[in-house]
């Protein structure tokens, strides 16, 4: 039995049945180092000696989330959600198909810059979406928007920009991860133009934005107005949400008012705080773009999280007293990606200490032959199908570049299409996992008044129009490049 081959296949069960990820990669790595004969003490000490590898990425995770949530708490989200509000509301008031068309567009490409912004300029990845989508459901509930669009919408920006993009989340991704990894398992990737590998992925993805925007979610959705899940209901009527209600047999939906989307728990912003957020989310982007022009990549999104959160602590923007609540919660909020990225480092390291990898290069050499295309087509889909038991493209890239950087260069495949191979394999399944936060991070935005099923509404949706289109994309991609 080869070991690597065992051991994904022990990870992604357990994955797949919902035993904890973390848990799921350590047992797979003990599985393999024990068929490879490295013995429990030598599957530890590999898996130990992997661990550094991620330590780097979980620190800047973990101080991300810290910045996240002190932008939250100088209620700059807030104020920015009451503002499209209020424009919307002004629009939507004229009672016109026209006006709710506007509206809804304007919505969604609202909601795409944020996302997009979200891993690269303001570097927070999913902290964005339980702040701003919540207090818009009521607008998205009268002018009829499927929330399903807004889903696609959202794991496209969170998904194919760091795929795309090398900048902030997309520089741990691409830089970082995939051409780490790539470089570690004995690829030499100096010279590569990372977006042009990625470029042709990035387009499926894009095609298929476009097919959930004006083909199966751009009809009209029913919702109810319901209260929104940890809204403060103690509060006196006259200021909880109330919204009224049509006269009997009208189609006019309820009018909305700022009062109704305003949440008792949400801080509101004063000027100060606003110019101190602006000035830390500016920071924190300059930093990134000064060190990777000075060619310090790996490190330039961990300092730029820790400058744009000591500018907030400084500057008192966030009280000092609240500085250890903020900085824990932050923590809280990424601290499992981090743990999974480490396990998936030390699952790696574990794999190639086996010796086995060579043998399943060989193995599968002998399967595909000279076969490039099957080759490259059977790659992605296990990609796909470890990426959707993982839940995180980011853990998955260790994995599976230890395995296909030999085999891609057995079949005489470039070191361009070696990392769209690669990177498509890994971006894969993100969309359209169960456990992937860019699926959960819009259903726990979407679901806020509980219309919004993660499965039906999140899961499905993003597999059928990223998973398919990225995965003919990216087989063209190996075939081209």
């Amino acid at each position: 039995m080869n070991a690597v081959l065992v051991a994904v296949i022990v990870m992604l069960v357990l994955a797949v049945s919902r035993v904890h990820v973390v848990l799921a990669l350590f047992i797979g790595a003990l599985v393999g180092g024990l068929i490879g004969g490295l013995g429990v003490d030598g599957t530890m000490l590999a898996f130990q000696d992997g661990l550094a590898g991620g330590a780097s990425i979980a620190l800047s995770y973990a101080l991300l989330g810290a910045f996240a949530m002190a932008i939250a708490s100088t209620g700059l989200p807030k104020m920015l959600a009451d503002w499209i509000i209020t424009k919307m509301d002004r629009s939507a008031g004229e009672a016109s198909e026209r006006a709710e068309t506007t509206t809804k567009w304007a919505l969604i490409l609202g909601i795409f810059a944020m996302a997009v912004m979200s891993q690269n300029l303001i570097p927070v990845h999913i902290a964005f979406i339980p702040l701003l989508i919540p207090p818009l459901l009521t607008v998205f509930n009268r002018i009829g928007l499927d929330r399903r669009a807004v889903a696609t919408t959202l794991t496209f920006g969170l998904v194919t920009t760091y795929m795309f993009l090398p900048v902030g989340f997309g520089n741990i991704f691409l830089n970082d991860i995939l051409l780490g990894n790539i470089q570690d398992a004995g690829m030499d990737t100096s010279g590569i133009n990372i977006m042009q590998a990625m470029g042709i992925p990035a387009l499926g993805m894009f095609i298929g934005l476009l097919i959930a925007l004006f083909i199966s979610y751009r009809g009209r959705r029913h919702y109810e107005d319901l209260p929104v899940l940890g809204e403060d209901t103690s509060r006196p009527a006259e200021t909880r949400t109330q919204p009224s209600t049509p006269a009997t047999g009208s189609t006019a939906a309820p009018a909305v008012t700022e009062v109704e989307v305003e949440s008792a728990t949400t801080p509101r912003a004063s000027t100060y705080q606003i110019i101190v957020a602006l000035i830390a989310i500016v920071a924190t982007f300059a930093i990134q773009v000064v060190m990777q022009a000075m060619g310090a990549e790996s490190n330039s999104l961990l300092v730029g999280a820790l400058v744009g959160l000591s500018i907030i602590l400084i500057t008192g923007a966030v009280k000092w007293n609240e500085a250890d609540d903020v900085f824990t919660d932050g923590m809280k909020m990424m601290a499992i990606i981090g743990f999974i990225m480490i396990s998936a480092q030390g699952f790696a390291a574990v794999m190639k200490e086996t010796g086995h990898v060579t043998t399943l290069v060989e193995d599968a050499t002998t399967a595909f032959g000279s076969n490039q295309g099957v080759a490259a087509l059977v790659m992605l889909a296990v990609g796909l199908v470890v990426t959707m038991g993982i839940g995180s493209s980011f853990s998955t890239l260790p994995i599976i570049a230890t395995i296909y950087v030999p085999l891609c260069m057995e079949l005489g495949f470039s070191p361009l299409a070696t990392v769209a191979i690669i990177g498509t394999a890994g971006a894969l399944g993100d969309a359209g996992s169960p456990a992937s936060d860019s699926t959960l991070g819009p259903t726990a935005g979407l679901n806020a008044d509980g219309q919004h099923d993660h499965i039906r509404d999140s899961v499905i949706p993003t597999f059928l129009h990223f998973n398919l289109p990225l995965m003919a994309a990216g087989w063209i991609a190996a075939m081209v490049l």
